[in-house]
């Protein structure tokens, strides 16, 4: 009896008194990845955040107002930066606060983005280089600088592309070719980070609520492309009549998902198209079907039907591996 009081003895001391490893070495804290959002004041970057950090997952917040950051702060897990994706010095600024933090970084969303809507015959260049200041050159930017970290931590990297990166339309050709871009850049990158086990996807949401269509139609608007003499006005009218807040349109916690599967799950996929309906879903992958069509039509080496139908059927097999 005596001996098993002591040997209990023995265990409650060492118990109360061993130190946590995690505790002592902070792997704790290190077990809680980071991860870094562009552009996360707003809808789909703040929905992505607020995701991210009830999750239980460290969320770097980038903003570029004061107000925004003072808001991002007050979310727990969430840790705002200032962060313009077309200025270098604050691109800097913030890998420094990342790497200050000890936190590493596991993940890194590229969500910053601006839209325009205008013909592409009257839109003037500089408009055309805004577009792509923000969202391509921007996640260049920013992908380049953080990089180093992402690779160390062999973590993840998701690109809010659009499933205007697949088709087009009136008025929406500068936000398209972005968003095209994003498309090749994704598809490149994923190649080049394989040899480092980092993983690397796109996601192409479809009509969620944000601020994008407000905040592009007022610039054009601002810029005068509604001008008298425009063969596009009428289209430009019809553009402004519709719900610029997108307040008709879902919340974009399915967006949301789709960027906490891209960073976290163990398969995640290169393509994530969310969508908030079956229709857009139609329409995207139609556009899709569409494009291969033409590829293919009255080339010297057009495949048949059932020679596409075959290289479906392995490019699906091959995506389920």
């Amino acid at each position: 009896m005596k001996t098993l009081i002591y040997t209990f003895a023995l265990l409650v001391i060492f118990t109360v008194f061993t130190p946590d490893p995690a505790a002592a070495t902070g792997d704790g804290e290190a077990a809680q990845k980071a991860v870094l959002v562009t552009g996360a004041s707003t809808g789909i970057g703040r929905k992505i955040t607020e995701t991210l950090a009830a999750n239980g997952h460290f969320v770097y917040a980038g903003a570029r107002k004061q107000k925004d950051i003072d808001e991002l702060n007050a979310i727990e897990n969430v840790q705002a930066v200032r962060l313009d994706v077309t200025i270098q010095s604050e691109i800097d600024a913030a890998v420094k606060f990342v790497e200050e933090g000890g936190r590493g970084l596991y993940g890194l969303v590229n969500n910053a983005g601006v839209g325009a809507a205008a013909p592409m015959i009257e839109v003037e260049e500089d408009e055309v280089m805004w577009v792509f200041d923000v969202n391509v050159f921007g996640v260049y930017r920013v992908t380049k600088a953080f990089a180093p970290l992402i690779i160390k931590d062999k973590g993840r990297i998701a690109t809010i592309g659009s499933i205007s990166g697949i088709g087009s339309g009136p008025l929406s050709g500068t936000y398209s070719m972005s968003k095209h871009a994003v498309e090749a850049y994704t598809d490149s990158l994923a190649a080049e980070m394989e040899r480092f086990d980092v993983q690397v996807s796109v996601i192409e949401p479809g009509n969620y609520r944000s601020e994008i269509s407000k905040t592009g139609s007022q610039r054009m608007l601002e810029k005068g492309y509604m001008k008298e003499g425009s063969a596009y006005k009428e289209d430009f009218e019809r553009r402004l009549n519709r719900q610029l807040d997108r307040s008709q349109y879902k919340d974009p916690d399915e967006v949301a998902d789709a960027a906490l599967h891209a960073l976290f799950s163990d398969d995640p996929k290169r393509r994530y198209m969310v969508v908030p309906d079956e229709s857009e879903a139609a329409w995207t992958i139609g556009t899709a079907v569409r494009e291969l069509v033409q590829l293919n039509q009255d080339q010297p080496y057009e495949f048949s039907r059932d020679e596409i139908m075959a290289m479906i059927d392995e490019a699906m097999g091959k995506s389920k591996k």
